[in-house]
């Protein structure tokens, strides 16, 4: 059984919107290039080398996508080589190797997909699904990293549940000198 893994970046105010700038945000660019972060490399390497699928959104895809198909070096290598799958009603023929669109109902998609998967299944980008995924107790563990920034302003990952989401810390450490990372596990 597969578990699902929510691996964001967010602001100290949870702010997950536009961390490499190039969407438009006007408070976007706040991560820097991952190139000039040996630990949050690692922790993206790690990420992706103890998966078993990527998951994401359309917009999430499209932005991956644009990419990580030309690039080189492990963490570019395992991306393009693992199964992706893209939750979207919009997105036909993806063009990415190894992406699967999962249509239909999304609790019933992640219930299938986690049922034929044997390890993680790295949620990124996405806080649409990671919220309601959260709501319906499938996100089995939180990967967090926060920087040590507040924007005011900006898409929050994480919007209101309709009760508490008990988790139990498993990790946290300093990276890159600055950074928090968090890891949290669901509390059943």
């Amino acid at each position: 059984m597969g578990r699902i893994i929510v691996s964001d970046n967010i602001s100290i105010d949870g702010v997950f919107e536009d961390p490499a700038g190039d969407e438009g945000f006007d408070r976007g660019g706040w991560v820097g290039a991952i190139k000039d972060r040996p630990d949050l490399l690692g922790l993206a390497l790690d990420d992706a080398q103890r998966a078993d699928a990527f998951l994401m959104g359309r917009r999430t895809y499209e932005w991956f996508a644009g990419r990580w198909p030309s690039r080189t070096g492990p963490l570019a290598g395992r991306l393009n080589s693992m199964p992706k799958y893209v939750v979207s009603s919009t997105l036909q023929l993806p063009a990415w190797n190894n992406t699967m669109v999962l249509s239909g109902a999304l609790l019933d998609a992640v219930a299938d997909l986690k049922r034929h998967v044997d390890r993680d299944i790295v949620l990124t980008g996405s806080s649409q699904i990671a919220q309601t995924l959260l709501e319906h107790d499938l996100v089995d563990e939180l990967r967090l990293k926060v920087f040590p920034v507040v924007l005011g302003a900006g898409r929050p990952l994480f919007g209101g549940t309709s009760a508490m989401k008990q988790m139990r810390l498993l990790d946290a450490k300093c990276i890159d000198g600055d950074t928090a990372y968090l890891a949290y596990q669901r509390k059943d």
